[in-house]
C-alpha cells in the first residue's frame, strides 16, 4: 500500500477540492457545485440517527481510467477526486462477472455470479437463499432505502434486486426500456443520430427523453436528486440507515446538456454518436470517434457534478461524520480502443475490467491511501458487514476489506482475480493478464507491468502461461472444469 502525508480531511477540505476541480465548469456555463451549500462549521454536530451509517454510490459503466483520481488528465471528475482524498483507493477492482446485473447480484449478497450457464449468463434474479446485505441489515434494525435508474433490477419479470429495502425510488425510461410509445418519434427526430441496428433502440430511447425541460430531468440528476430526498427521511430519528443511490448514467445513450458537452468537445457537425454498435468500430469516423468519447466524457462529469450535490447535502446534514462511503463502478466501456466499441465479452481489455473502488471511513482511515489488494464487486457486502460489526456473512465468497483501511491483511491474500462475461473468462494475477473463451480458444495474454494499455498480445509466444493460468486461475476458482458456454 502506497502512503500519502496522512491527514483527517474536514468537510471544509471536501468542499475545498470539489469547488477547486468543479470551478472551471463555471467558464461554461455550469456554476460550481461547491458553491450551491454554505460553508458549515467544523464544530457542526453530526446527525443521521444513531449510526454508523452506510451510503453505497453504484455507478454503471464507468471506467477507471475516466476518473482524476486514477491519473485521468482531461476529464472533470471534481466529486470523485474529492472522494479519493479521504478514501481508500482501489487500484486493482475488477467486477467477477459482467455487465450489469451480475454485477450487481455480486454486490448486494456479496457471492460470486461467475461462472454461470445459458442462456442468461447470470443476468437472473438473486438466486433463493442468497441474502442480501440490505436484507441483513434491515434485520439488525437499519433503515434501507434505494434509489436507482437500472430498470432492469424491476421492470422485467421475475427481478428482485429491490428485496430487503424500506422505501425505493425508482425511475423509469433508460435504455431500451419500453416506458413511452416509441411512434411517437417522427422520422426527422431520427435523422440527427447515427443509425445502430434497425434504429428501435434509439426510437425508444427518444421517446422516453421527450418531455425533458431542465437538467434536473435527465437520469443521474434524478437518481442523485432521489437519493437525497431518501437521505433527508432516513436521516431522522434514532435508527441507523443503509442507502443505495444506482446511478445508470454514464451508460449509453450519451446525450448530456450541451454545457457539458462542450467541455470536451465545440464545432462538431454532424449525425450524434450516441448510442455505440457492440463490435468493430469501423462504422465511425474519426470524428465521430471522438466526439463520442467526448459525449462519454461529458456524461461521467455531468453524473459528477450530481453526485456532488447529493454528498454535499450529506455533508450539510452532518452524516458523513459518522458513515462509511463506498463508490464502486461495475465495468467500463470500450470507446475504440483496440478497434472496438461497446461492451464485448470476447474483448475483455483493461477499458472494460478495470474499474473504480473506494470506501471512505468516517474516522479518515485509509484517507489519502492506495492499494493494489485484488478487489471485486463480490467484496462490497462483507465490507459493509465487517465495518459495522455484524458477523452474518459466512456464506459470502467475498472479502471483508476494512483490515485494509488499516494497513493489515484482509483474511484471504489474493495473488490473482479471475472475472467472466458471458462465455468468455480474464485472469491476472502481477506479471500477466490473460483472456480467453471458456473452453481456452481465442486467448490473449498480456505483460500486466510494462504493457497496461495491452498492446503487444504474447499469447503465441507464452502458450504455457496461458494453460497455466486456465488451469490455476480459471478452473480452480470455478471450482472444476469450466463448462462450454455455447452448447450449454
Amino acid at each position: 500500500m502506497s502512503k500519502k502525508p496522512k491527514r483527517a480531511l474536514t468537510r471544509r477540505d471536501f468542499l475545498k477540492a470539489a469547488g477547486a476541480g468543479a470551478s472551471l465548469l463555471g467558464a461554461a456555463g455550469c456554476a460550481s457545485f461547491a458553491d450551491k451549500v454554505p460553508r458549515l462549521p467544523e464544530e457542526y454536530l453530526p446527525g443521521g440517527g444513531a449510526g454508523p451509517n452506510v451510503i453505497l454510490v453504484i455507478i454503471d459503466t464507468l471506467r477507471k481510467d475516466h476518473v482524476g483520481a486514477y491519473g485521468n488528465d482531461w476529464i472533470r471528475t471534481p466529486t470523485l477526486d474529492a472522494i479519493a482524498e479521504e478514501s481508500l483507493l482501489f487500484t486493482q477492482a475488477h467486477p467477477e462477472a459482467m455487465p450489469t446485473l451480475p454485477a450487481r447480484r455480486a454486490i448486494h449478497t456479496g457471492m460470486r455470479t461467475w461462472p454461470t450457464k445459458p442462456p442468461a449468463y447470470g443476468w437472473k434474479p438473486i438466486p433463493d437463499g442468497q441474502t442480501t446485505v440490505a436484507e441483513i441489515l434491515k434485520k439488525e434494525g437499519y433503515r434501507t432505502a434505494l434509489a436507482t435508474d437500472v430498470w432492469h433490477e424491476w421492470v422485467p419479470p421475475g427481478m428482485n434486486f429491490k428485496q430487503g429495502f424500506e422505501i425505493t425510488h425508482g425511475i423509469r425510461g433508460q435504455t431500451k426500456d419500453k416506458y413511452k410509445d416509441p411512434s411517437s418519434v417522427q422520422e426527422d427526430e431520427i435523422d440527427d443520430y447515427i443509425m445502430v441496428g434497425n434504429g428501435l433502440y434509439l426510437r425508444q430511447h427518444l421517446a422516453n427523453v421527450q418531455d425533458r425541460e431542465s437538467e434536473g430531468d435527465y437520469f443521474a440528476p434524478m437518481v442523485f436528486s432521489a437519493a437525497t430526498g431518501l437521505l433527508r427521511r432516513v436521516a431522522k430519528g434514532d435508527r441507523p440507515f443503509f442507502l443505495v443511490a444506482d446511478c445508470y448514467d454514464p451508460h449509453e445513450p450519451w446525450d448530456p446538456p450541451e454545457e457539458y458537452v462542450s467541455l470536451y468537445d465545440q464545432g462538431y457537425k454532424g449525425q450524434e454518436p450516441i448510442i455505440p454498435d457492440y463490435g468493430k468500430d469501423d462504422y465511425l469516423t474519426d470524428r465521430q470517434l471522438l466526439r463520442m468519447r467526448a459525449l462519454y466524457a461529458a456524461e461521467i462529469t455531468m453524473m459528477d457534478h450530481w453526485l456532488g450535490k447529493f454528498l454535499h447535502k450529506a455533508h450539510e446534514l452532518g452524516i458523513m461524520q459518522n458513515t462509511l462511503l463506498v463508490v464502486v463502478s461495475d465495468h467500463g466501456h470500450l470507446l475504440g480502443e483496440h478497434g472496438y466499441t461497446g461492451k464485448l465479452p470476447y474483448a475483455l481489455y483493461t477499458e472494460l475490467t478495470d474499474t473504480v473502488l473506494m470506501v471512505r471511513h468516517p474516522e479518515g482511515k485509509g484517507a489519502g491511501k492506495t492499494t493494489d489488494f485484488f478487489a471485486s464487486t463480490h467484496d462490497v457486502a462483507p465490507t459493509i458487514l465487517g465495518f459495522l460489526g455484524i458477523r452474518d456473512r459466512e456464506n459470502m465468497d467475498g472479502e471483508d476489506l476494512t483490515p485494509l483501511l488499516d494497513g493489515k491483511e484482509t483474511e484471504q491474500p489474493r495473488d490473482h482475480i479471475t472475472q467472466g462475461y458471458g462465455s468468455y473468462i480474464c485472469c491476472r494475477d502481477r506479471e500477466r493478464v490473460m483472456f480467453c473463451h471458456s473452453d481456452q480458444t481465442e486467448a490473449h495474454l498480456f505483460d500486466a507491468v510494462n504493457d497496461v494499455g495491452q498492446t503487444r498480445d504474447l499469447a503465441e509466444a507464452e502458450p504455457e502461461t496461458v494453460k497455466l493460468m486456465y488451469q490455476e486461475y480459471a478452473q480452480k476458482d470455478a471450482r472444476g472444469k469450466l463448462p462450454n458456454f455455447d452448447t450449454g
